[in-house]
């Protein structure tokens, strides 16, 4: 299970409605993330997962839950688009000399995964109740225990792989700032909730002697 924002995938997402409009052709939308992670797999040589994919075609704000019995009865997931308005105060920080290409990442822990590594497996369990527990949080406005959720979530990303320590640096100066903070993918950017504007200018002001940039993302 997963809650996110609308990421990468765009290009393939924008060719394939493209096409689809130009022959006439109508794919209901649940499977077009599949059918995208496919062409990425398949045709690209692409290790990844459904989540970007699934931002990318629902957009905005999307609850995604990708239980086996699920996908394999219905080839899907289940997606449920939200309202962005439910989100608190955000903000993203992000490096500007550092990037890492998913693939690299979700190709270590897939084959972890299909080996039936105990720890991952135990992780992705967790990383599944904290999108359930995620959601509900969203639909209460209780955005106390949703901050802990982000924290706890990277916490358990950190508990079952090694992590750039240029990331984690990243991690480590937000939360010395009172904010939670989490992965906003696979390395580079981390995202978390700041509700007060005194704090956000001190998080830009720390982040830029990092080297990095802060931004208030807008959700719609």
């Amino acid at each position: 299970r997963q809650v996110g924002l609308a990421g990468s995938s765009a290009i393939i997402t924008a060719v394939l409605r493209g096409l689809m409009e130009f022959y006439g052709v109508s794919i209901p939308r649940e499977v077009l993330p599949s059918l995208i992670l496919s062409v990425e797999t398949e045709e690209i040589g692409i290790q990844a997962g459904l989540q970007d994919r699934v931002c990318q075609v629902y957009e905005g704000l999307v609850y995604m839950d990708f239980d086996r019995a699920l996908l394999e009865a219905r080839g899907h997931g289940k997606y449920e688009s939200l309202d962005p308005a439910l989100l608190p105060r955000l903000y993203i920080a992000y490096r500007q000399d550092l990037s890492k290409i998913s693939g690299v990442y979700h190709s270590n822990l897939r084959a972890r995964w299909e080996n039936k590594d105990p720890q991952v497996l135990e992780a992705m369990k967790t990383f599944a109740r904290l999108a359930e527990e995620g959601r509900g949080c969203l639909l209460r406005r209780d955005h106390a225990k949703l901050a802990r959720l982000m924290d706890e979530n990277f916490n358990t990303r950190a508990g079952i792989t090694k992590l750039d320590p240029r990331n984690v640096q990243m991690v480590e100066l937000a939360r010395s700032l009172g904010v939670c903070a989490k992965y906003a993918g696979s390395g580079g950017s981390i995202v978390g909730i700041c509700e007060d504007d005194a704090i956000f200018a001190r998080l830009v002001q720390e982040f830029e002697r990092m080297g990095c940039k802060v931004l208030r993302p807008v959700v719609a």
